[in-house]
């Protein structure tokens, strides 16, 4: 008989031991198996059978989230769709780097189909949330060992936006991005009920970040009533704040990098290639409001990012708005995340800390039809948008939408019709509010005569005078929510509508702002991103154009 190689005799030596091994992990499964329950989950939008993308979050008993990643689960983890684990924190973390960003902060997860997670005998808590158009739902389940629980959920709108020609966007959204990452971009998107998500390419002095691959029509992507644009969050730096630009053609990179601190020519640039341009944080963080003077001054920018959950004074932030309003300057409001960064939490009166959203500052935009970017942006440009964390508001003057320029005489009167709209729940409102010229005129109330958590409603009749005003409406629902309408302008007698009132104080804190450039320019931070030494000359100018405009704003010339 032949004598076996010593790899043969290992073989067989060793597959009794190999065999034993998967027995036994195949006991250790079926035992693991038979102590675990299995939870089935569907969820729909009610009168529909397809599944719809939704934010789930399942806590068990004690109230901590599960932390075994569910079947099914789509934007996070990403694996099904092609990206790899390893990336997702690095691709979607801050700055571009890991951070954790594998699952949401707080435990939960998106889903756009059926899906199914092993969990231990016990009683769970599933969350479901959809954005702010749809009821929040709970439900508490009983998961039994060796035993498989289907449950199927519904979801129902408390009211329905597009259908009245509104569609939600966030203008603050930090993903790095490639073609494939689109559809689960966004499903992600779907799953917050963001119909627009503007993906901003971010930059500094020295570099940029969550690249975008293409700008313009090759970089936008859109599935039905979802649309992702990319834009910039650049330039940005710690003496003149952040900017935001939308809807270009084209990123805007200014050369020589010396000249990185002249926004306007940033600016002046984005328009050229079919974009608007702002400013970001409320302009309260990094000095926003100083590059404001400049950029607001010499009309180089179209929008104020008004609500986000960043700024400590938040989430609704009007101290540079209404400045620059009663100046007479026109700027719309929008609103957005800044997500990987800022979200809800206990200091913004939430109940919990919740975490960056997409989405949870939104803006909606009134574009009156189906849903393009070409009907998205006329909304955007023609300011016809408010801002909520909750709230829906609808406002009219003599029937013209936020954003409208009216021109009235002396003696002419304005029929102003405002509608705050909630659920008596979710969104429990609180008061409705008629702003003029950045005062209350009017306020209603929960508890008036025909006034609901649901509906609030006011009408006005103002009285134009010598003088031209703007326009605007705000309300408040429960903690966190809130909501405010871009200003409808009425000019009178062919003049603007800046607030004589308030205009020399006002023109006095612009003053006041340019000296605080001014004073970081004789004294240069050390930090590696204060470089506003190296724009000396060019700030100088940019200061001295903008005084000669204050001079003549406090002559009485426009």
């Amino acid at each position: 008989m032949p004598r076996r190689s010593f790899a043969a005799r290992a073989r067989v030596a060793t597959l009794p031991i190999v065999t034993g091994l998967l027995l036994v992990g195949l006991y250790l499964y079926t035992a693991a198996a038979e102590t675990q329950g299995t939870l089935r989950v569907t969820v729909v939008e009610q009168g529909a059978t397809a599944p719809t993308p939704v934010r789930v979050r399942i806590t068990d008993a004690a109230g901590k989230p599960i932390s075994k990643a569910p079947l099914g689960a789509i934007a996070m983890p990403g694996e099904a769709l092609g990206v790899p684990r390893e990336a997702l924190s690095i691709m979607w973390g801050r700055d571009d780097r890991a951070d954790g960003y594998a699952t949401q902060p707080d435990g939960a997860f998106y889903v756009d189909a059926p899906f199914e997670v092993a969990l231990p005998p016990g009683e769970y808590t599933v969350t479901l949330t959809k954005g702010y158009e749809f009821l929040r739902q709970q439900h508490r389940v009983t998961v039994a060992a060796g035993r498989s629980l289907r449950q199927r959920y519904e979801l129902r709108r408390w009211i329905d936006m597009p259908g009245r020609g509104w569609y939600s966007s966030d203008d603050h959204i930090h993903l790095r991005r490639s073609p494939r990452e689109n559809p689960l971009v966004t499903r992600w998107m779907a799953a917050e009920d963001i119909h627009v998500g503007n993906l901003l390419q971010m930059g500094d002095f020295h570099t940029s970040y969550f690249t975008q691959y293409a700008f313009g029509p090759a970089g936008r992507y859109q599935e039905g009533a979802r649309l992702i644009s990319p834009g910039q969050e650049d330039p940005r730096t710690p003496e003149i704040g952040h900017t935001i630009s939308l809807g270009a053609s084209d990123v805007v990179r200014v050369r020589p990098v010396d000249a990185y601190y002249g926004y306007d020519r940033t600016f002046d640039r984005v328009h050229a290639l079919g974009g608007v341009t702002g400013y970001a944080h409320q302009a309260m963080t990094f000095h926003g409001y100083r590059g404001m003077t400049l950029d607001v001054l010499q009309r180089k920018i179209d929008f104020l990012e008004l609500l986000q959950f960043c700024a400590p004074q938040g989430p609704l932030v009007t101290t540079h708005y209404y400045h620059f309003l009663d100046l007479g300057f026109p700027l719309t409001a929008l609103a957005g995340s800044d997500f990987p960064w800022c979200g809800r939490n206990t200091a913004f009166g939430a109940a919990e800390d919740e975490g960056p959203h997409i989405g949870d500052a939104r803006f909606y935009t009134h574009v009156g039809g189906p849903l393009t970017f070409d009907g998205w942006m006329g909304g955007v440009k023609a300011g016809h948008t408010f801002v909520t964390t909750g709230p829906m508001l609808d406002l009219r003057v003599d029937d013209a939408l936020p954003g409208s320029t009216l021109e009235r005489r002396d003696g002419d009167t304005l029929r102003i019709v405002v509608e705050a709209l909630g659920h008596a729940t979710d969104v429990p409102l609180r008061d409705l509010e008629l702003v003029v010229h950045g005062e209350v005129v009017k306020t209603v109330a929960v508890g008036e005569a025909g006034q609901s958590s649901s509906r609030l409603r006011l009408t006005h009749d103002l009285r134009v005078g010598a003088h031209g005003v703007w326009i605007a409406a705000r309300a408040r629902g429960g903690p966190t929510q809130v909501a405010h309408t871009t200003p409808v302008y009425v000019r009178a007698n062919g003049q603007g509508f800046a607030n004589p009132a308030t205009r020399d104080r006002y023109l006095e804190l612009s003053e006041a702002y340019l000296k605080e450039i001014e004073a970081d320019l004789a004294k240069p931070g050390t930090a590696v991103n204060e470089q506003l030494s190296r724009y000396r000359a060019g700030m100088a100018q940019r200061i001295a154009e903008t005084r000669a405009l204050i001079a003549a704003l406090g002559a009485g010339r426009p």
